[in-house]
């Protein structure tokens, strides 16, 4: 029985990181300006940072949000809106190497990425669908923990496809035009992503 629960949960955990959204385009844009070992902080920060996330959201967060849905709503608006900020930021940013922008670009750091989850819409359905449709009603304590390990295990090679993904489309964005554009389709692809939320 635990395995065939630890199983589902494994596999929801692979379709929801695996698919696009606003951590996995920001990966391979990242990885695609910066190479793969100076995003590697990034994708820890993500997979870390979610499966805390994950703690705090069974330990009792959700118990506000439906106390309280108004927060919710909040938290939606204030995440959307810092999501097209960082498109912005995707879609305008110079390649690195031109000059007077070298030092301006920096990717996202470990406690950024970790911070960044707690504003990303996707990354809150993920943890409040998985805390109620996983958890372990016989012992909820262990159940937590066990959300919050497979989440780890599956996020970490999920995301990293994506930083790996950005990393191979660098090779062919060997001159600045083409990094522009690859920016700014990220950009766009990140809008995107929001429609769900939106339109929810």
């Amino acid at each position: 029985m635990l395995v065939e629960h630890i199983s589902a949960l494994a596999a929801f955990a692979f379709v929801s990181s695996i698919t696009p959204g606003p951590n996995n385009f920001m990966l391979m844009a990242s990885g695609a300006n910066f190479g793969l070992k100076r995003t590697v902080p990034h994708m820890l920060g993500v997979t870390l940072g979610f499966a805390f996330m994950i703690l705090l959201v069974g330990a009792g967060i959700i118990q506000i949000f439906r106390a309280f849905p108004q927060i919710y709503d909040v938290m939606k608006v204030l995440g959307v809106a810092y999501l097209l900020f960082l498109a912005w930021k995707i879609a305008s940013a110079a390649p690195v190497g031109e000059q007077g922008r070298v030092a301006q670009a920096k990717p996202l750091t470990f406690f950024q990425a970790a911070l960044f989850q707690w504003v990303n819409p996707k990354a809150w359905t993920m943890a409040v669908t998985g805390v109620t449709a996983y958890a372990l009603p016989s012992d909820p304590v262990f159940g937590l923990f066990l959300i919050g390990v497979v989440f780890a295990l599956v996020n970490l090679p999920s995301v990293s496809t994506w930083a790996i993904m950005g990393t191979q489309i660098r090779r062919v964005l060997d001159v600045p035009w083409k990094l522009r554009v690859f920016n700014m389709s990220a950009g766009l692809l990140l809008v995107a992503s929001l429609y769900p939320v939106v339109f929810s």
